[in-house]
């Protein structure tokens, strides 16, 4: 793992950045490389378990999850999330280990509609615990017929004299079988479609709940399905008001989506660097490999897409911290920066030939992480409906 001088990068002299997040970028970096210089490679369903949870409590310790959240009275570095600074986050986490960013992004969304929408008393029980990385969130909004559709979840929340009961499935739910709670949207029927779906959270401990499956993915990190049979959840754990549960699933989405595109950065960066390594060093016919104008042209396409994908994904970030609507910046973000990662990231390991695909190796493994990023959090696809659509209304 390479280390970084501690200067800053020189994206962060852009304008979409101040002095707070040039500094926190140098102390990040400085952290990641003093934590998380050895790369876990063991890809058993029970051990990246284990490497999960400790990231998480490793990076609860070291205060960067206290970022995920908001709310300082309930352990948050500040009242409103600072979107640079999470975007920042994931960008410096995947370029270091990729599964200490989906650690670290699933505290954030699986607490997001708490942090946007709870009650104060939900805050206090769950924010806290879930800043100082002593418990692990997770978002369970997905259901084997209702991925990017919402409109057509299933899952049920009917309401009795003490609260609900929760009868259904959710899936690929990340975290699922090591969460201590999870926010779970069911359907309770106050009208049709998207406008009758209800936000819970349900603590993992709850009778009715069980892990159906445990998932295994390309990049393995955990997952699994859920099912709820006649899970009985007090009215209480209901955030917001019956009804508004899609509403309170878009806002969250609307805060991470462009930290989607910044996993993706640091992903793509990542593979940028180990190019321009392996470039510099690889010995072919009596000179380098970077010697080669066809190996120049590839770096060269490289960092122009990824510098690309940087200002569209700051660009929505600063948006967002100045207060403006980002629907479609967000969107444009996570569509450019997750398929230009793609393609960067192909590249790399075309360029690094037979050892790109060697297990272990540093591009392989990102070969892997990056794959799942186009989908997560809608789809390539969708993002592109959601730009199409407003920009015809605007």
């Amino acid at each position: 793992m390479s280390n970084h001088t501690a200067t800053h990068p020189p994206e962060l002299d852009w304008p979409f950045f101040d002095n707070s997040h040039r500094d926190f970028k140098v102390r990040l970096d400085a952290w990641c490389n003093a934590h998380l210089a050895h790369a876990h490679h063991d890809e058993s369903r029970d051990a990246v378990d284990a490497e999960c949870i400790r990231l998480v409590r490793l990076l609860g310790s070291g205060g960067w999850l206290k970022h995920a959240v908001s709310g300082t009275a309930y352990g948050a570095a500040s009242d409103v999330i600072d979107t640079r600074q999470l975007c920042l986050l994931r960008e410096t986490l995947a370029f270091h280990n990729g599964l200490s960013d989906f650690a670290f992004a699933m505290q954030g969304l699986g607490t997001g509609a708490i942090s946007l929408m709870g009650s104060a008393d939900q805050k206090q029980r769950y924010l806290a615990r879930v800043a100082s990385g002593q418990a692990l969130s997770a978002f369970a909004l997905s259901e084997p017929d209702a991925g990017s559709d919402v409109a057509a979840m299933q899952c049920s929340a009917t309401a009795t004299a003490d609260g609900y009961v929760l009868n259904g499935r959710k899936t690929w739910i990340s975290n699922g079988g090591i969460a201590d709670f999870y926010v779970v949207f069911a359907r309770t029927g106050e009208a049709p479609g998207a406008r009758g779906i209800t936000a819970f959270i349900v603590d993992a401990d709850t009778p009715g709940l069980s892990i159906e499956e445990r998932i295994d993915v390309v990049a393995p990190h955990p997952l699994a399905t859920l099912k709820f049979d006649n899970c009985k959840v007090a009215a209480k754990q209901r955030i917001g008001e019956a009804g508004q549960g899609f509403k309170v699933a878009m806002a969250t989405l609307d805060v991470f989506r462009t930290s989607v595109a910044a996993a993706a950065l640091g992903f793509g960066r990542r593979a940028l660097h180990e190019s321009i390594s392996w470039a510099r060093s690889r010995k072919m016919f009596g000179q380098t490999l970077g010697d080669f104008q066809i190996t120049q042209t590839k770096i060269a396409q490289m960092a122009t897409m990824l510098d690309a994908a940087t200002l569209l994904t700051y660009r929505a970030a600063w948006l967002r911290d100045q207060g403006g609507r980002i629907t479609r910046e967000a969107a444009m973000a996570k569509m450019t920066a997750t398929e230009n990662a793609q393609q960067i990231i192909d590249m790399a390991v075309q360029m690094h030939g037979g050892m790109g695909v060697k297990k272990g190796v540093m591009v392989e493994s990102l070969y892997r992480e990056i794959r799942a990023l186009r989908i997560y959090e809608g789809a390539t696809e969708v993002q592109q409906l959601i730009i199409g659509k407003d920009m015809l209304k605007a």
